[in-house]
């Protein structure tokens, strides 16, 4: 016979006016979290009450009902109903749904009713997102209903967009929030995948790394390229831009190369015509120009132009309000936001109104060109006022007149027999009979006395080691400055060293700028012509013609390695004036990336590399890797570590920095060990959806994703 089940009976719902009903000491919820009572508020006059509460009748001291009703699930909502009441949006009075509990214990109903429900799987929420906004609803619209911002809304409905078959594999826990995110960067399904498929083969899974796949060939928004042509320019030809919307990627990743090239010619192009129409003979331009291509070239000279009466009254009414802002801040200790940013404009139109244009002499103009390229900032950079030598005008000697060169000739005009070297007192020398006048002296008459001359200016130069230096300075500023080394009698030139073989980025590195200021200022405070150049020297202060010789100097190093030029006792030289100098190509701004090192060396220098930098573990993670991939990973790790390949250390003084980035990591592996430990997959800035059981069970409006 079959055993009879006992049926369960549940309790009976009803509706309860509000003002009968009471909160209840048994609600076991008591810290805050998930929407806020105002948000529920909201939500319930904009939906109603998805869901009734629990109550329990109060009963007296005697154990008979009082006609009163305590809460103890639900809490939440009735606080949100109470907002409303006061606020006149609902009547004291009106019907509340309610279950009427009379078994069990009050603070058993309010645990299981937080603790029984399911939470909502993120993707679930994704979907329902992406649903709302199919029925017709905005971003806008969802965002208000879901008291979410705007930015969370799209946050979701990309997360929605993600392949299904990956969306799948995330609703297995195969997939990371964290990985999901980073596969949004790009849209196309199949990409997705196939970057999938790469991950399942790698050991490191990690969300900069599914980013770095996605976007390979790109050109980031930050580029100098990009920047150039502006991205709405390429937006509006028609190209398409990747956008990581869960992390800061400066304007996205611009996905067509091609259209890029394009429109940076046509743009180059275009400002080569107009600098070509000021009457130059002629403009070269490229999106980026060798270093050190101006190197053999005369630079003109120009006059800036002289700021109008007008913008004489404008600039000195900028200096008079920096000054008084100034001024005020001294008084309040610091600036306020407004005034920060009014110093802001200032200091910009004020450069504004400093950078002159500059003028030439329109016969030199006809002779000279400019080079027009694309600055690192992505500004068009224009260098103007260039001679070629063979542009130069041939160099004719000035008439000699008797009284010119009291019966002598100058030493340009000595014959090449006569310069070929010391020359001695010709024996059989037969001067000429003397005419009626005083004629020029002879070439090797000339040649004798000069020689003695020239001993007696080594010797007496060799007694005053400040005029000796001078001469120094002179000649070598000559070279650097003027190119024109015959304007001094002393035999001494600095080597302006081309490059040979450019290094990715030299021409737009941060030492390269600060080597091309440097000489800007330089030619600004020297004399425009090379005849008034020693008596500028002279007045130069013991400092500034220190600072200028050591300038001069400078652009004379080469410690460049050529395969076909073996120096090495020049190399040690170079590594003697490293240590002297102190150089540090880490604070030069140097780094090591794919382009410039990692992707140029076998995987056994990489794995060195970050052994040296971050110690073994680390090594051990990208060991398994491709080259390219290791590579990758590589630069990551070695962000600003201070790490330089062997040609880059200066001796001694990187040892030191090794040894204390060895230390760094070790003690960062020690805390990590002694802390408590993320979990394995997590990436710094990971964050995660709320749980459900935070929120309210009346209206599910979990937080934002990543920071709104």
């Amino acid at each position: 016979m079959a055993k009879s089940v006992q049926k369960i009976t549940l309790s009976s719902s009803r509706d309860i006016p509000f003002d009968k009903l009471v909160l209840s000491q048994s609600n076991v919820r008591h810290v805050k979290a998930g929407v806020s009572i105002e948000e529920l508020a909201e939500d319930i006059a904009r939906r109603g009450l998805l869901m009734g509460l629990s109550v329990r009748a109060v009963v007296d001291a005697a154990g008979a009902e009082t006609g009163m009703f305590e809460i103890p699930a639900g809490g939440r909502r009735y606080r949100a109903l109470a907002l409303l009441a006061k606020q006149k949006r609902l009547a004291r009075n009106a019907p509340v749904p309610c279950v009427v509990r009379t078994d069990g214990i009050a603070e058993e109903d309010s645990l299981a009713e937080n603790i029984q429900r399911a939470p909502l799987h993120p993707l679930d929420q994704f979907r329902a997102f992406l649903a709302l906004r199919e029925k017709g609803q905005s971003e806008e619209e969802i965002a208000a209903s879901q008291f979410v911002s705007v930015a969370v809304v799209k946050q979701r409905l990309r997360l929605a967009s993600v392949s299904p078959r990956l969306l799948d594999v995330y609703a297995e826990d195969g997939l990371t929030l964290d990985q999901l995110m980073a596969f949004t960067v790009n849209g196309d399904h199949a990409r997705q995948e196939q970057v999938f498929e790469r991950l399942t083969q790698s050991y490191d899974k990690q969300g900069y790394t599914i980013r770095r796949m996605l976007t390979e060939g790109a050109v980031r928004a930050s580029d100098k390229r990009a920047l150039f042509i502006g991205v709405a320019t390429y937006e509006e030809a028609g190209g398409t831009i990747l956008n990581d919307l869960f992390q800061g990627d400066d304007g996205g990743w611009l996905q067509d190369v091609g259209l890029i090239d394009m429109l940076m010619a046509e743009k180059l192009n275009e400002a080569s015509v107009t600098i070509g129409a000021e009457g130059w003979k002629w403009v070269e331009i490229a999106p980026d120009f060798a270093y050190g291509h101006t190197y053999g070239l005369r630079q003109l000279r120009g006059e800036a132009v002289a700021l109008t009466a007008e913008e004489e009254g404008t600039l000195a009414a900028l200096q008079q309000e920096a000054d008084d802002i100034e001024t005020a801040a001294a008084e309040a200790e610091e600036l306020t936001d407004e005034q920060d940013q009014r110093m802001a404009e200032i200091e910009t139109a004020m450069e504004a109104l400093h950078d002159r244009p500059v003028l030439f002499d329109a016969g030199e103009v006809t002779r000279a060109g400019a080079f027009v390229s694309i600055a690192a900032d992505g500004s068009l950079r224009v260098e103007r006022g260039y001679v070629r030598p063979e542009d130069e005008l041939p160099v004719e000697a000035a008439p000699i007149t008797q009284d010119d060169t009291n019966g002598e000739r100058p030493i340009d005009q000595v014959s090449a027999d006569d310069e070929a070297g010391d020359v001695g007192p010709a024996p059989a020398a037969v001067e000429p009979e003397e005419e009626e006048g005083i004629r020029p002296l002879s070439d090797r008459l000339l040649t004798e006395l000069t020689a003695h001359r020239t001993l007696g200016l080594r010797h007496a130069l060799g007694e005053r080691p400040d005029v000796a230096f001078v001469a120094a300075l002179h000649a070598l500023t000559l070279g650097v400055f003027y190119s024109y080394r015959s304007d001094s009698c002393i035999e001494l030139d600095v080597k302006s060293v081309q490059f040979g073989s450019q290094a990715p980025g030299l021409n737009d590195s941060a030492t390269a700028i600060a080597v091309a200021a440097r000489h800007q200022s330089w030619r600004d405070t020297l004399p425009r012509e090379s005849a008034d150049l020693w008596d500028a020297l002279q007045a130069f202060d013991g400092d500034t013609r220190g600072a200028l010789f050591a300038h001069c100097v400078a652009h004379g190093v080469n410690a460049v390695h050529e395969a076909w030029n073996r120096r090495p006792r020049a190399f040690a030289h170079a590594d003697r004036l490293a240590q002297a100098v102190e150089l540090d190509m880490a604070s030069e701004g140097w780094t090591p990336t794919v382009n410039g090192y990692l992707g140029r060396v076998t995987k056994a220098r990489i794995l060195q590399a970050v052994i040296e930098a971050k110690g073994q573990r680390a090594a051990d993670r990208i060991e398994h890797l491709k080259r390219g991939e290791m590579a990758g990973e590589a630069e990551t790790l070695l962000a600003s570590s201070g790490w330089l390949p062997e040609p880059l250390r200066t001796p001694g003084r990187s040892l030191l920095q090794l040894a204390i980035a060895d230390a760094t990591t070790i003690e960062q592996e020690v805390t990590s060990s002694d802390g408590a430990a993320p979990e394995e997959d997590a990436e710094e800035g990971e964050t995660s959806l709320p749980r459900e059981d935070e929120a309210d069970e009346a209206s599910f409006a979990p937080h934002a994703i990543a920071a709104e």
